[in-house]
């Protein structure tokens, strides 16, 4: 077996003019879409595309020269990120470890990026992502399936079929049905392909994938392969995703492919092959089956008595049980899956959580955190960290000014390490001013990733807070003697996505942590104690231009 760090692929040498080129630090996309590039998952193409591809994929689905093509492939830039007199860039990864050498051949600016194109030639073999082991270069994987093929055809027979399984979410029974029925019909070995560029369904996480995949694949054929695939998902068009997967595993040796569930294309019919002709291989329809409570078994539709049927889940009804704690039924799924579910998805009284507080300055955000960090230390039952705005300001972010680009690096700075207290089952609580919409999207990405987040915003009007302010920083803003403050010279961008939204003008710090505690209690963060977190209640108020998923206090 040979994985992806497999030297026989790559040059011996650094070129001698490496440390003179440029360097990009590519994200998760752009490392996904390098490894493909590299490992040959994406042939034809040696490297990211100009403009000629890029415009015959969006008109037509193929490349300048015909080739079918579902998606762009594309390395986009900062505009000034690169020097224009470059023409070698260096792409490494989030560690600063150089990949490969992009020769830039092509320069399309768009507004505030830029695309580069041109081939790229590999300096080393990633070593991001989870399962490294599994993520194998498809030259390896084809010829691993065509001698296992041969040895187990009967003489004088064409060696059998394989059937890929593109996926980013887990498999349950359905799945396993449905797999084992069409690898029988066709005679085929199963290569199962998880998706481990951007989230997963349900778990999130992509090394949660991966084994709720590999915990799936011992109810399956002993000759299954389990590879996973740094394909990104791309908002191209219908079908995009379908070819993408369909070219993916046709180069990891698939000679049939069935469309997983989030296709779009499985439409209750009878089982087929669906009608994509520029696909490299057969793409089978899934038929509609359901759970057979008689049988006690999971089959194609038609073939249980109407009305005895019953629907799989819902990736919402999976999400709200494990959220809960309550069991996945074991008609659903084998239990193996259903542990790797809760190991990846707790209950969220034992999930990490970040509250976020939003607000002006002298808003109470902080007076309201610290109540939250010293009720919760009351009770005990969950760990506990104050990220509150000052503080960080001194230590975590000190240096910073207040311009926009350092307002972002502190919010970023606060967000990681909230993802780091969650990421280890306890509860963050930041007070920051948080001023900018983006960042705050940026802080709850980073979160969200490793536990939940929760965005407090104190709508405390600025006419209060500035009469509160004992230090008189209104008042000298006011009068231009300190530049960019939120509220008078600075902007504050309201939230739209806020979980709760209080106003301290209209109500006492004992009775917004009481609501905050409420809405933690009610969400299954904490568990409810009787008789506590009572008073609040009639401050509540229905908001004038309420955002979604908005509770106004």
């Amino acid at each position: 077996m040979t994985d992806i760090d497999g030297s026989a692929h790559l040059p011996q040498e650094l070129p001698a003019e490496l440390a003179d080129w440029p360097a990009w630090t590519l994200d998760d996309t752009q490392l996904g879409d390098l490894e493909l590039i590299i490992s040959g998952a994406f042939a034809p193409l040696t490297g990211f595309m100009g403009a000629a591809d890029l415009a015959g994929v969006t008109a037509h689905g193929t490349l300048a020269d015909g080739t079918p093509w579902p998606v762009p492939v594309r390395l986009s830039v900062p505009a000034q990120a690169v020097p224009l007199d470059a023409d070698h860039l260096v792409l490494q990864d989030q560690e600063g470890s150089p990949l490969a050498v992009l020769a830039i051949s092509e320069w399309i600016p768009d507004g505030e990026t830029t695309t580069l194109a041109g081939p790229v030639t590999a300096l080393r073999a990633p070593e991001h992502g989870p399962f490294r082991g599994l993520r194998r270069y498809p030259a390896d994987v084809r010829a691993e399936l065509r001698d296992g093929a041969a040895a187990a055809a009967p003489a004088g027979r064409v060696p059998g079929a394989v059937l890929a399984y593109v996926t980013r979410r887990p498999l349950h029974r359905r799945h396993i049905g449905q797999l084992r029925h069409h690898a029988d019909l066709l005679n085929a070995r199963l290569l199962l392909l998880p998706l481990v560029t951007g989230p997963a369904e349900v778990v999130t996480r992509p090394e949660a994938l991966v084994r709720t995949v590999l915990a799936a694949s011992r109810y399956l054929p002993a000759s299954t392969l389990v590879v996973p695939v740094p394909l990104a998902r791309r908002d191209a068009g219908p079908d995009a995703d379908l070819r993408a997967s369909a070219i993916v595993a046709a180069a990891y040796g698939a000679t049939h492919l069935l469309a997983a569930d989030d296709s779009g294309l499985h439409d209750g019919g009878r089982n087929g092959t669906l009608s994509l002709p520029d696909a490299p291989i057969s793409v089978i329809r899934e038929a509609e089956w359901a759970y057979d409570p008689i049988r006690e078994v999971w089959r194609p539709l038609a073939l249980i008595e109407p009305g005895a049927e019953r629907g799989e889940l819902t990736d919402d009804e999976v999400g709200a049980l494990l959220d809960s704690g309550d069991p996945i039924p074991a008609w659903f799924t084998q239990e193996e899956i259903a542990a790797e579910l809760r190991r990846a998805r707790p209950p969220r009284r034992e999930r990490g959580l970040v509250v976020f507080f939003t607000g002006l300055s002298g808003s109470g955000k902080s007076t309201i955190a610290r109540g939250l960090a010293e009720a919760l230390a009351e009770r005990g039952d969950r760990t506990v960290s104050l990220l509150d705005g000052d503080h960080v300001r001194q230590l975590l972010s000190a240096g910073l000014t207040f311009s926009r680009s350092d307002r972002d690096r502190n919010i970023a700075r606060i967000g990681y390490v909230a993802a780091e207290v969650a990421r280890h089952g306890g509860i963050a609580i930041c007070a920051p001013i948080a001023p900018y919409a983006a960042a705050r999207a940026a802080a709850r990405e980073m979160v969200t990733q490793t536990g939940d987040f929760m965005l407090v915003y104190v709508a405390t009007p600025v006419e209060v807070c500035a009469a509160r302010d004992r230090k008189g920083l209104y008042a000298k803003a006011r009068a231009g003697l300190i530049d960019a403050f939120t509220g008078v010279s600075d902007p504050y961008e309201e939230p739209r996505d806020a979980d709760l939204v209080l106003d301290t003008s209209a109500m006492k710090t004992a009775d917004a942590v009481n609501a905050v505690l409420r809405l933690l209690i009610t969400g299954g963060w904490l568990t409810e104690v009787p008789g506590q977190y009572e008073k609040g209640a009639s401050a509540a108020r229905v908001p004038s231009r309420p955002g979604p998923a908005v509770r106004r206090l």
